[in-house]
């Protein structure tokens, strides 16, 4: 009888001394505190982070990042759902989140071909198209002057071989509706940072096309102050060297660099990229890990986020920003895009708000 009651009060010990451990050390651990001498970490939010629904999600977010993007709501779909209408619930709900949190927003995004209110799918008209590209800039922005620290004022507006998407604002308004974008929210929101956003342009076609745009708007006299690489790459197929020469030529240009939406593929994809109108057809090799990552998969990812951040660390005096798109994997738009239902991994926390083995390599680099 004693010998079991000592096997258990050793076995107790041994527990609690375990958890002990291991909650301190995960509490002393944050990603913003590691890198706090190098560049910011940011998060995207969905509605319900943004309204605090979880209080463990919302306990790992506060601790872990210091600058936030809106997943959504934000964009004008939302923000814009009726010609004369504005709601801005949500997304003071967010700025209000970032202000009790001390965490910076990032306003994503003003302009973009996709999400757009349904009452633009009716728009003929060129001027009704200006009308509406104007006023929401003009107001939206106005709305949040000196609330967001920064804007993604055009979002993925390229093409892959770099010439301009053809959306419904370059059919209406014109080449130059980037720039005219980039000068109204200067005028509307002076003292906010404003960048452009897209994804693969850290490819050579795409980044050439990328430095044009840019160069363009800063001939024209108008404020360009960063460019977002989104960041969107895929297990094992990461364009190291392209991502290094990216940042270097835009870096070149007078201009801050970030990675806005970072997250690795892990599921299979016969395309790469960010495009959302695209979909895969579901079949039985498109969800292959449904009950957890292979040891061997969740090392690879683990060692590819610790190369991405040696390769954002060696470019510290560059890259001003690295914003994870999600915060945990549960809550990754990959789980739904582009098949809906999959279990995907992109991320460094799992369904459990835990961190994974790519977290304790990444934030070993600052140890």
């Amino acid at each position: 009888m004693k010998i079991k009651i000592f096997i258990l009060f050793v076995w107790a010990i041994v527990l609690f001394s375990n958890f002990t451990f291991q909650d301190s050390t995960y509490k002393a651990q944050s990603l913003k505190e590691a890198f706090k001498k190098d560049f910011a970490i940011g998060t995207a939010l969905n509605s319900a982070q943004i309204e605090e629904r979880n209080p463990r999600v919302n306990n790992l977010i506060v601790q872990q990042f210091n600058m936030a993007t809106p997943e959504n709501v934000m964009k004008s779909a939302l923000l814009h759902p009726k010609w004369d209408t504005y709601d801005f619930t949500m997304a003071d709900k967010l700025i209000a989140f970032g202000h009790k949190n001390n965490i910076k927003i990032n306003g994503h995004t003003l302009i973009w071909h996709s999400q757009l209110p349904g009452f633009m799918r009716r728009i003929q008209s060129s001027d009704s198209v200006k009308t509406f590209f104007t006023d929401h800039i003009k107001t939206v922005a106005s709305h949040f002057k000196g609330k967001v620290f920064s804007w993604d004022v055009v979002n993925e507006a390229l093409n892959e071989d770099g010439t301009l998407r053809n959306s419904v604002f370059f059919q209406k308004l014109g080449e130059n509706y980037v720039t005219e974008a980039f000068r109204l929210t200067q005028e509307a929101s002076p003292n906010t940072e404003l960048y452009y956003n897209d994804y693969n342009n850290e490819q050579p076609a795409k980044r050439a096309g990328c430095i044009r745009l840019i160069k363009k708007i800063q001939e024209a006299g108008v404020r360009i102050d960063g460019v977002g690489i989104q960041g969107h790459w895929h297990l094992g197929k990461i364009p190291f060297k392209d991502i290094e020469e990216s940042i270097l030529q835009y870096a070149a240009l007078g201009i801050k660099v970030m990675i806005t939406e970072l997250d690795i593929e892990i599921l299979p994809r016969n395309f790469q990229g960010a495009e959302v109108s695209q979909r895969m057809a579901n079949n039985a090799e498109s969800n292959p890990y449904p009950n957890g990552l292979p040891d061997e998969i969740q090392k690879q990812l683990a060692d590819d986020y610790e190369t991405l951040f040696k390769l954002f660390l060696k470019h510290k005096d560059k890259v001003t920003r690295v914003t994870f798109w999600g915060v945990n994997d549960g809550d990754s738009w990959l789980n739904n895009w582009p098949i809906r239902g999959r279990t995907n991994y992109p991320l460094l926390f799992d369904r459990n708000n835990q961190p994974k083995p790519a977290y304790f390599k990444v934030i070993g680099l600052k140890e």
